[in-house]
């Protein structure tokens, strides 16, 4: 069992809550992983752990889609959040609280702040025009537009009016800077607090926080024909999930949040809108926001209308839990983005844990029972030869000093690393075996002494390892101590500092914790998992319908580039200058990731021309390039147009 001295004090650490739109796959799980991890491992160092996650059930992509299933909202959102649970409850996930925005708990104490905030006199009604992205349910100006497109995921807009009430948020932008300067750690990594500083820079308007051209929602208190936005009510999850303000027990407790984790598309509003909104309420501020980064697959971020999401149930399904947990916390950096490949997967579980650690422990375990009798034996030295001496004290060395290297990497969320600390130790062990071969000193028995010595070393190092692993691993580290005959002790990190532990333990060898895989074996099957089509012929998810009278509206010619560069003031906006016929534009288009600008000089393009001119990051756009996603591997496009020259010659 796990012995939890709480003497740290509190530690409270949250996901984002969760949209749930569709079922989850392993992008969502990495967020929860790491999550689950730092809880974990903040319980198992002294800390009185609060583990928030939760799903974000509202708005208007929700009542839309339970329309087209023909469901209510309430019931279509309630079959996928019993997914969501299924899945954290499979993933032995240890979240202490689930929050659902369709709790009473929760939706009642969304009123209050709300209250709150008006009574300060930062909500006020007025009328919102502007340009609506439902998909993000966000409002943008056209100089916040990419392109023409939502700057958050990148999909088209459409004008909306109506009348709704207002944050004040405009009035926190020194605040808001002033946070940022006087506190750098509150926003992490460094990339996205800078990110966040320009964006303020830019000018904050105020903020619509109701809708009423559709119901799925919490009712604005002092006017029902409005529903409460779904970025103030899905944030004020944190509070409302603490009992505040009306059953604060545990708000007084854990309040304010150690840290947020949050992907990076949603940083903005975790440290920007929410750090605003307790401003307003007079409420402390969290402590800590940290975006990380995304998985990316066929070269792109997953998503279920690119069709290229991983189902991590089935790797469970066939590698078990604690193997993809250490896969995903331990290949990718935090706040960096990251590519999954089923092979680069499986050849993390085969080089890490099945010929590192599990290997070591079916060679430690079975060495014990073959010349010892099964028994751990005392600690001792048993050589006078300084090389082995020195083989002793490295081992012993990098055992005890492992544990502040985890908690220092820890700190810092770099799970990865925290990780490779763990494993300068398993492979020390490894060559530990290699450098004393204890099969060779069994044969002798005037070695006896030093045989022993050696694998009570080998014994220690492990027990130490199940100690360091238990955070990301906890199922193999109970395996390790039951192997090891210490399986019904105390768990305590502070065991982990010491050396010389064990003494007279029996040993039980079990099945290989990792067997080990045939890895072009295995890359078959999981191609084989995806099945075969029923048909070759699925048709792809698309926008709605137009008719062809919408379409005959677009008026596109061809024109040639004769200049492109970079945007002065925006890097993901190319600058083009196109030459059509007689006349020549200037059109900005926001493809610079995929695209250098030299790609483009001299080649014929697509342009809708009559497509209305507006301002990007301040400077004019008169038309459009045509670029398109494409379907297999989720990158941008650019066909190029073959024409006719007047020699009759084709250019392309």
């Amino acid at each position: 069992m796990m012995k939890m001295k709480k003497d740290k004090g509190t530690y409270y650490i949250s996901t984002p809550i969760y949209y749930p739109s569709s079922n989850l796959h392993i992008g969502h799980t990495y967020c929860t992983v790491m999550a689950d991890a730092m809880a974990r491992f903040k319980r198992l160092s002294g800390y009185d752990v609060h583990f928030l996650t939760g799903t974000d059930e509202h708005g208007q992509k929700i009542q839309t889609a339970a329309e087209a299933a023909g469901m209510t909202p309430q019931a279509y959102v309630d079959q996928i959040v019993d997914g969501i649970k299924d899945l954290w409850e499979t993933m032995e996930i240890s979240n202490d609280d689930f929050i659902r925005t369709t709790e009473d708990r929760h939706q009642k104490r969304v009123k209050q702040l709300f209250m709150r905030m008006y009574e300060k006199g930062d909500i006020y009604k007025g009328e919102y025009e502007g340009l609506y992205c439902t998909p993000c349910e966000s409002f943008w100006t056209e100089n916040q537009l990419v392109n023409g497109a939502c700057p958050d995921c990148g999909r088209p807009v459409q004008e909306a009016k109506e009348g709704a009430y207002f944050f004040k948020l405009s009035k926190y932008s020194q605040a808001l800077l002033n946070l940022f300067e006087t506190n750098p750690n509150f926003l992490q990594p460094d990339t996205r607090r800078n990110e966040m500083i320009a964006f303020i820079n830019q000018g904050l308007e105020d903020l619509c926080i109701s809708r009423s051209t559709f119901d799925w929602g919490i009712k604005v208190p002092l006017d029902e024909k409005h529903v409460i936005y779904v970025w103030l009510d899905a944030l004020a999850n944190y509070i409302t999930a603490l009992g505040w303000p009306d059953e604060p027990a545990l708000y007084d407790k854990y309040w304010p949040a150690d840290v947020h984790l949050v992907g990076k598309e949603i940083v903005r509003f975790h440290s920007i809108i929410w750090p605003a909104m307790l401003m307003s309420a007079d409420l402390p501020l969290p402590k800590q926001v940290r975006g990380h980064g995304w998985l990316l697959i066929d070269g792109g971020k997953m998503s279920k209308s690119k069709g290229n999401i991983v189902d991590p149930v089935k790797l469970i399904e066939r590698y078990g839990i604690d193997a993809l947990k250490y896969f995903l916390l331990r290949e990718y950096s935090f706040g960096q983005d990251g590519i999954f490949t089923n092979e680069i997967m499986l050849k993390r579980m085969n080089y890490d844990l099945a010929n590192d650690l599990g290997n070591l422990v079916s060679r430690t375990v079975s060495m014990i029972e073959k010349y010892c009798g099964g028994v751990i034996p005392a600690a001792g030295v048993g050589t006078d030869n300084p090389a082995l001496l020195e083989t002793d004290k490295d081992l012993t060395e990098i055992a005890i000093s492992a544990a502040a290297k985890v908690e220092e990497q820890m700190d810092k969320f770099q799970f990865n690393l925290a990780i490779e600390e763990i494993w300068i130790l398993v492979r020390r062990a490894n060559k530990y075996i290699d450098e004393n071969t204890p099969w060779v000193l069994a044969k002798d028995e005037a070695c006896k002494e030093r045989l022993d010595a050696v694998l009570h070393n080998l014994a220690e190092s492990l027990r130490i390892i199940s100690l360091l692993i238990h955070p990301y691993m906890h199922t193999t580290a109970e395996e390790i101590r039951k192997q090891l005959g210490i399986g019904a002790t105390e768990i305590l990190w502070d065991d982990a500092f010491v050396f010389n532990r064990l003494d007279g333990q029996k040993v039980s060898k079990g099945d290989p914790i990792f067997p080990r895989l045939d890895i072009d074996k295995e890359l078959a099957e999981l191609e084989a998992m995806k099945g075969t089509p029923k048909s070759d012929n699925i048709p792809l998810e698309l926008k709605p319908e137009i008719d062809f009278e919408t379409f005959d509206k677009l008026d596109m010619r061809v024109g040639t580039v004769i200049s492109a560069e970079r945007h002065p003031k925006a890097d993901k906006l190319l600058v083009f200058q196109v030459k059509m016929g007689t006349e020549k534009r200037q059109i900005l288009s926001g493809v610079s990731e995929f695209f250098k600008p030299e790609d483009f000089i001299g080649k014929n393009v697509i342009v809708v021309a009559n497509l209305k001119p507006r301002k990007l990051k301040g400077m004019e756009s008169k038309g459009m390039l045509l670029f398109a996603d494409n379907v297999v591997d989720g990158q941008l496009r650019f066909e190029m147009v073959t024409t006719v020259a007047e020699d009759g010659n084709p250019v392309t």
